[in-house]
């Protein structure tokens, strides 16, 4: 009965934390995407998913991967572009990746047979698949499974380069996830308009370039307050630029 009892809290934990993964910059993104969509837009979303926030909305895809239904969905968070090549040279998995799996989304959202249910899928996998293309680790070089083979201390406790900067890099700042959207929403006209003319391989190119210079030095043992401090306002850019880019995504499916 004590071993029971025992297994039946790990897994409890176990299940909590991976529920909990990534939770607060997903939000964040979800967040600020609201911040620069349009009435209309509003509208049409509030058509779909109710009451239910882009910010809530954003967690639904780490939330099924447990169910089997979704098992084929789990190559989706990720793309692979090895180093020395983009998107439109390297080879495509084909399970499914990233950049695939967002302009599907995007396709069942505006198909007019696309019941209801499956909108809201797609809008609820959009939301958060644009987050994860932004997160630079998810777009892997092919070596270390986007980092997660890469094992380093934060501080002192044993974890990996992709956990880092999936939560931990900003748990570090202890701000719920309205805070964070507080902190970091600040653009102007040029910006907005800058990285909404970009393309979903654009975003996957330019997280391949960043992807290297957050490897930290070879031999380390640990990482701590440096890495945060020189890695801080990247991490707040890739938040805010994905939430605006997610707006615009969204405002152009409405539109």
């Amino acid at each position: 009965m004590k071993q029971i009892i025992i297994t039946t809290v790990l897994s409890f934990f176990i299940s909590f934390s991976a529920m909990a993964w990534g939770q607060i910059g997903h939000r964040v993104v979800g967040k600020v995407a609201e911040n620069y969509i349009t009435p209309e837009t509003k509208k049409a979303i509030q058509a779909i998913l109710g009451n239910e926030s882009l910010a809530v909305a954003s967690t639904f895809m780490d939330e099924v991967k447990s169910d089997d239904a979704y098992d084929h969905t789990h190559a989706w968070h990720y793309t692979t572009i090895p180093n020395g090549e983009t998107y439109a040279t390297c080879e495509k998995s084909e399970k499914g990746e990233a950049v695939k799996a967002i302009e599907d989304m995007k396709a069942i959202i505006i198909n007019p047979s696309s019941t209801l249910e499956d909108k809201k899928v797609a809008l609820r996998f959009l939301v958060h698949l644009v987050g994860d293309i932004h997160q630079p680790l998810h777009v892997g070089n092919g070596t270390d499974r986007g980092g997660n083979d890469f094992n380093i201390k934060w501080f002192y406790s044993n974890s990996n380069l992709h956990r880092i900067w999936d939560s931990q890099l900003i748990e570090h700042k202890e701000y719920s996830y309205s805070e964070l959207v507080e902190v970091i929403d600040s653009t102007t006209p040029e910006q907005i308009n800058l990285w909404q003319s970009s393309t979903t391989a654009d975003w996957a190119d330019e997280a391949a370039i960043i992807r290297e210079t957050i490897y930290p030095d070879k031999g380390l043992e640990k990482i701590g307050y440096e890495y945060a401090y020189q890695h801080w306002d990247l991490m707040q850019e890739q938040l805010l630029k994905s939430g605006v880019r997610l707006a615009g995504v969204l405002n152009s499916l409405f539109q």
